[in-house]
């Protein structure tokens, strides 16, 4: 039953306030927010802008090489991020794994319910690993959404709000470099010779508890915030985006028929396309190298290994090698828009970098920094060079060289110092859209009706975080 039906006038009122809020949150995401492309290049207007006002080194020269240097500079790092999302998705996609998203989507039959699976399973991966956490909830949400009549833009915000844990995960880029020894991004070790283990960072008690505090209290408030059932807006494979969606689906299924592709069934290609055999290959060169490496050198995981784990997962999921490239193709449709706004991203990144403008935002709340303070306000000032540098990893080289010296000069907590710019990560990209974007592409949503709602997470998160890394020891 619907909760406000159950419960007396008052807090009925307050039920249909809150969601009025969040009506108007929606109405306002779709009147102003534009394309996330478009956004990317708004934004590189306002940090020029900003640079020409505040950065120490801002003349058109630096300013132009910058950007053309931080356009192409990310490339290596796009194709690792786009790599992890497409290996991730090939996993989400393998029959096991769907049959098991079908098993756990027919067992709801409330909005309630949906949120009450919703949120632990994608928050469990996206833990575990970002990208499979985004592929995971926007496959879960369809599923979901065919089954019960929920409103779709809700559901899918859910997921996107549950995978917002990922930056305090086992794939978090912060994490995982100061980690993993000779990582070109382990600030740490380059400074002190040491490595931070995940032990002080990830498994820290500052950093889990309010990842899950975060999923338990948006669980409950995304509960409350279903539209009123006349206002459902439900999940249609006829509309637009959903049959572009299944369009693409299906054009794939159609490749991997050996007719469509102009191959005799019974042919030697076709054979080698069904065979196993390739699949082993594979696996047996993976899962040899894992082995040898940890045997020798302990166990860790870094992005590479990350890809290379998920690679032979989904490999052994889908079993044969022409499986496995159909589920890639797939992939790669989802990730066309990832592809044009990395290297947009990566000349804000340049931008900033060159002209000194993220180090006057670092500086500025490091300037008056105590031992006590500087997580928090390392948290504070990541918050923003977040919305302008979205990839952790990316943001992490221009926000790390600064309040990590900070730091180490206030001998400050150096753990909780890099995890405040992680965190900050979770909080600042539920009103990024740059990872949102492939999830409404998989799901087949606008992604404005989205961000009405993830504005609460961001709200609710912030508060969250940043009360953790100042209160839990």
């Amino acid at each position: 039953m619907d909760n406000s039906e159950t419960g007396s006038a008052h807090p009925h009122s307050h039920s249909s306030e809150r969601r009025g809020i969040v009506a108007g949150l929606v109405y306002v995401f779709e009147q102003v927010m534009p394309d996330p492309f478009v956004l990317s290049i708004g934004l590189t207007v306002v940090v020029i802008l900003l640079a020409f006002g505040f950065a120490p080194h801002a003349t058109l020269p630096v300013i132009l090489t910058s950007w053309y240097g931080g356009t192409f500079g990310i490339l290596g790092f796009a194709l690792q991020m786009i790599l992890i999302l497409a290996t991730g998705y090939a996993i989400a996609e393998a029959p096991l794994v769907q049959r098991g998203l079908r098993k756990m989507a027919a067992g709801v039959h409330t909005p309630a319910r949906a949120a009450l699976l919703v949120f632990p399973i994608v928050a469990v991966a996206a833990w575990l690993n970002w990208g499979l956490g985004l592929i995971v909830g926007a496959l879960l949400s369809r599923e979901i959404a065919r089954r019960v009549k929920v409103d779709f833009a809700w559901l899918v915000a859910g997921s996107y709000s549950a995978w917002s844990v990922c930056n305090s995960g086992l794939s978090s880029s912060i994490a995982l470099s100061q980690a993993s020894h000779g990582n070109a991004l382990n600030l740490v070790e380059k400074a002190t010779g040491q490595v931070i283990p995940l032990s002080q960072t990830v498994f820290a008690s500052f950093v889990f508890i309010p990842s899950v505090l975060v999923v338990v209290v948006m669980t409950a408030i995304f509960i409350k915030m279903h539209p009123k059932p006349e206002h459902v807006v439900a999940f249609n494979d006829t509309t637009p985006e959903a049959g572009a969606s299944a369009n693409a689906n299906a054009a794939a299924n159609a490749d991997a028929d050996p007719h469509a592709r102009g191959v005799l069934p019974t042919s030697l290609a076709a054979r080698m396309e069904r065979s196993m055999l390739g699949t082993l290959i594979l696996l047996v060169l993976g899962i040899g190298y894992l082995a040898m490496t940890w045997h020798e050198k302990g166990f860790e995981l870094d992005i590479n290994t990350t890809i290379l784990i998920f690679l032979l997962v989904g490999l052994a999921l889908q079993r044969t090698p022409i499986a496995y490239a159909d589920a890639i193709r797939r992939a790669a449709r989802q990730t066309g828009s990832m592809l044009l706004q990395y290297p947009v991203y990566g000349g804000i990144m340049g931008i900033m970098t060159g002209t000194g403008l993220a180090s006057t935002i670092a500086k500025t709340f490091v300037a008056i920094a105590t031992p006590v303070t500087l997580p928090v306000l390392s948290y504070l000032s990541s918050l923003i060079i977040t919305l302008l540098i979205p990839s952790a990893g990316g943001h992490w080289a221009v926000q790390g060289p600064f309040v990590l010296p900070a730091a180490l000069s206030l001998h400050a907590s150096v753990p909780r110092t890099a995890m405040g710019v992680a965190m900050a990560e979770n909080v600042s990209n539920m009103l990024q859209p740059f990872w949102a974007v492939p999830v409404v592409a998989i799901a087949g949503i606008r992604i404005q009706r989205v961000m009405g709602y993830t504005a609460v997470t961001f709200a609710v998160s912030l508060v969250i975080y940043g009360a953790a890394l100042w209160l839990i020891p």
